[in-house]
């Protein structure tokens, strides 16, 4: 999201970032990427620990920066629970030596730092004061609620949380899923007739079914959750699903025969295919992943313990791929307590470590 900065000073553009973020941070370090006035959004990871070198974080995000076209200008916001010390040469900001290491990192790599500040607990500060002192956090005013997004007072993991579903719901996709496992391996005794039926329309045309889904995200029947954390729990068909929703039914078509071919002969992957489900190409439509991220957190909600790592891996994914990269930690790390040897999982959460984002989003809209 590319947005003009209109601050009349460092309070009001602390009161611009969750607005930009989607969300208000916590215990993060926060880079606000400027071309001339116009920002190209937020880029968060969790505030390092003491043991963590600055001069190795600051070298990380300062690469992150630079892949991103035209940014000419940075914005440094750390956001701590720790409190600022008071010295006898004055007050001391928390994370000090960080701000300072990334401010000449970034600085020496031809980059303008147009803000520096501190958010604490109590209050906010400004590390190029020559004298710092604590403001009040009220004075920061308070962020409206953003259309599309709402309320952006919660902070990072907002919105990570599954949907509620009752017991009924979970016990429905429950024999639904059963039984569709028992009619696929070629036992339909007792199935219901609808598990049936959805059993051949789906496998007889899966671009069609992933497709169809997207029409009605926050209205799945249960069999269609069922049938659809069925595929989601194999691989070959998960990665299908993922690159049609970042292309289109075509793409998902061509994705599916790859990958089937992959794992029937080796054949190898199409370089587009490969391109997409690493975050290079060109940049998917967002509102098309966000339709598919409601869908497969539905699925994972309604779904049994179980059956639950392959559509949590799905929205680790879709989350990655917008750039949600805190909500993609979340769903990986839900999916790594029920499956530790989870190959997928195991692939996000590194590339999450290293902080590695899709190609896509450091492009200018």
């Amino acid at each position: 999201m590319t947005t003009i900065i209109r601050a009349t000073d460092s309070a009001e553009f602390l009161s611009l970032i969750p607005q930009i973020a989607g969300f208000t941070p916590r215990r993060s370090l926060v880079l606000m990427p400027f071309h001339g006035k116009r920002t190209h959004g937020a880029l968060r990871v969790d505030l390092p620990g003491p043991e963590v070198d600055p001069v190795q974080v600051a070298d990380s995000m300062c690469g992150l920066v630079e892949q991103i076209g035209g940014v000419d200008a940075v914005a440094i916001v750390v956001y701590t629970d720790d409190v600022a010390q008071s010295t006898p040469d004055g007050l001391l900001l928390p994370h000090l030596a960080l701000a300072d290491v990334l401010a000449t990192t970034l600085h020496d790599e031809g980059f303008h730092i147009v803000e520096s500040l501190c958010v604490t607990a109590s209050g906010w500060g400004d590390y190029f004061d020559d004298a710092p002192r604590l403001r009040p956090l009220s004075s920061i005013p308070q962020p409206p609620e953003v259309i599309g997004v709402g309320d952006v007072s919660g902070d990072q993991l907002t919105g990570a949380i599954l949907p509620s579903s009752d017991l009924v719901e979970r016990e429905r996709v429950g024999r639904a899923l059963r039984d569709l496992g028992a009619v696929l391996a070629g036992e339909s005794a007792g199935a219901d007739p609808g598990v049936i039926l959805m059993a051949a329309s789906t496998l007889e045309d899966l671009p069609c079914f992933f497709e169809d889904l997207l029409d009605h995200p926050d209205d799945l029947d249960p069999l269609e959750p069922a049938a659809l954390l069925w595929c989601l729990n194999r691989p070959t068909l998960r990665d299908a699903a993922l690159v049609q929703w970042a292309t289109d039914i075509d793409g998902g078509a061509e994705a599916l025969e790859a990958q089937l071919a992959f794992s029937g002969s080796g054949t190898p992957v199409p370089d587009a295919v490969g391109e997409t489900f690493l975050g290079q190409g060109p940049r998917p439509d967002a509102d098309r992943l966000g339709c598919a991220l409601t869908i497969v957190r539905h699925a994972a909600s309604r779904a049994p313990r179980g059956a639950k790592p392959g559509a949590l891996t799905a929205a680790a994914w879709l989350s990655w791929a917008l750039g949600r990269s805190s909500h993609a930690g979340a769903y990986v790390d839900q999916v790594l307590e029920i499956d530790p040897q989870h190959s997928m999982a195991a692939l996000l959460n590194t590339m999450l470590g290293a902080a590695i984002l899709p190609q896509w989003l450091m492009q200018r809209p």
